[in-house]
């Protein structure tokens, strides 16, 4: 099993992270390679519930519980205490471009492979609603009570803490300072606003060298990259960085914005066939649709950007000879409403924000997906930290050494919050995301 699709920062958890059996023992592997091991039968796992989310009230379950959008799988021991908790949507490839209500939960268990994984380490499964008669409550999280999750984090934990106590230090070293008028303490107040910044770039800068190193993974792989057609709206980030590569055991999709999801190419949740959607009329293609072997779509890419262009039906047989699995034409089925004529054929497909992905985006919506403030860490921090930053910049200009150290960090910190934004901005704007003249 493979985690759900990340984003660039994050995708040495989709590359090395897996759930897998190794004989009758079922191993959770991290982004480190780290491997935890529990025995299944006597004295270790003996059964599986999956506890679908509560139907009642989906949006709580969305806005509070996202990892829980479509319900875990809890691991048992002979005694009834819960040993794994496994969240379907932390190793479901597709879950960043499928909504929960395209998507039923109980068929999740099949397209993370998590029910071929139980029937293969010979656990049972049932179902039991999360209340009810019958029902139960999943564990709550606390010391020595709660069971493992296999679940990935968007930021490390590092980073949470190091931006938790540079704020807080802020604030109780600027307090210090004035109302105490301490000197030593405004240097401070502003190296542990600096931290907010800093931890920032060492994680991208982390990732971007992680990245670099991971280049040889992909030694072997068939690349399939975008050909669109003339007048399609392509740009430099979306031909550069969109591509499927196959692998001998891997499908990996790399979208747009860099995001990446694996889909496995066996068992019964892995790629299996490719279908070409075709108009109804005059037979011309759209789109194609990745199936598993239940027939369940799993990706889906736009004809009309991927091999539209001249050397668009050489790729689509390279990409078929790749995977080496049956490619048929079906006729699309389309859900639009004849007042809705200018909308894509896929509105409406369950994985049409895929097809929205893995196409040019739109300036505006690529520069919000691949900003760091707005896509990861979120809120008004490129503004408000500078914005504090500026209580003590003065200090540049000050008579004391203190005064000085501190409007340093503070210019420090206006910098390492600003640049790599209107850098990014700048070089989106006027190249990355600026469609070709022949596009």
């Amino acid at each position: 099993m493979r985690p759900r699709g990340m984003r660039p920062h994050n995708v040495d958890v989709v590359r090395r992270a897996r759930l897998y059996a190794d004989g009758k023992t079922l191993v959770v592997r991290d982004r480190r390679l780290r491997e935890r091991r529990y025995p299944v039968g006597a004295g270790g796992i003996r059964r599986a519930v999956f506890v679908p989310p509560d139907a009642s009230d989906a949006w709580e379950t969305v806005s509070k519980r996202p990892t829980e959008r479509w319900g875990v799988l809890v691991f048992e021991n002979e005694d009834g205490h819960d040993v794994l908790c496994v969240p379907l949507a932390e190793w479901l490839p597709e879950a960043g471009v499928v909504g929960i209500l395209n998507l039923k939960p109980a068929k999740c268990l099949d397209r993370t492979g998590l029910r071929e994984l139980a029937a293969a380490l010979g656990i049972p499964v049932e179902e039991k609603p999360r209340s009810g008669a019958g029902g139960r409550e999943l564990p709550e999280t606390g010391p020595g009570r709660a069971p493992d999750r296999a679940i990935h984090r968007e930021l490390p934990r590092w980073h949470n803490w190091t931006r938790g106590l540079g704020a807080f230090g802020w604030l109780v070293a600027l307090v210090v300072a004035f109302a105490a008028d301490v000197d030593w303490c405004l240097p401070i107040a502003a190296g542990a606003l600096f931290a907010l910044p800093a931890a920032d770039s060492v994680v991208r800068v982390g990732a971007w060298w992680r990245n670099r190193r991971d280049v040889g993974r992909f030694a072997e792989a068939v690349v399939i990259t975008p050909d669109p057609a003339a007048g399609g709206g392509a740009t430099p980030r979306f031909r550069r960085t969109a591509c499927v590569r196959v692998l001998p055991g891997d499908v990996v999709l790399t979208d747009t914005v860099g995001r990446e999801r694996w889909l496995g190419r066996e068992g019964a949740h892995g790629v299996a066939r490719l279908v070409r959607l075709v108009s109804p009329g005059d037979r011309q293609p759209l789109g194609v649709e990745f199936r598993d072997r239940s027939g369940e779509v799993r990706a889906l890419l736009p004809w009309r950007h991927w091999f539209a262009g001249l050397q668009g039906q050489k790729r689509w047989e390279e990409m078929v000879s790749a995977l080496s699995v049956s490619a048929v034409d079906e006729e699309a089925r389309s859900t639009r409403r004849p007042v809705e004529v200018t909308k894509p054929l896929w509105t409406g497909h369950p994985l049409a924000a895929d097809a929205r992905m893995m196409s040019p985006l739109p300036a505006k919506d690529a520069r919000a997906e691949t900003s760091w403030h707005s896509s990861v860490i979120g809120g008004n921090e490129l503004l408000l930290v500078p914005l504090f930053s500026l209580v003590l910049i003065a200090g540049l200009f000050g008579d004391t050494v203190t005064a000085r150290l501190a409007g340093l960090f503070s210019a420090l910190t206006i910098v390492t919050e600003w640049a790599p934004a209107a850098t990014w901005s700048l070089i989106s704007r006027f190249y990355y995301d600026k469609p070709y003249a022949n596009a």
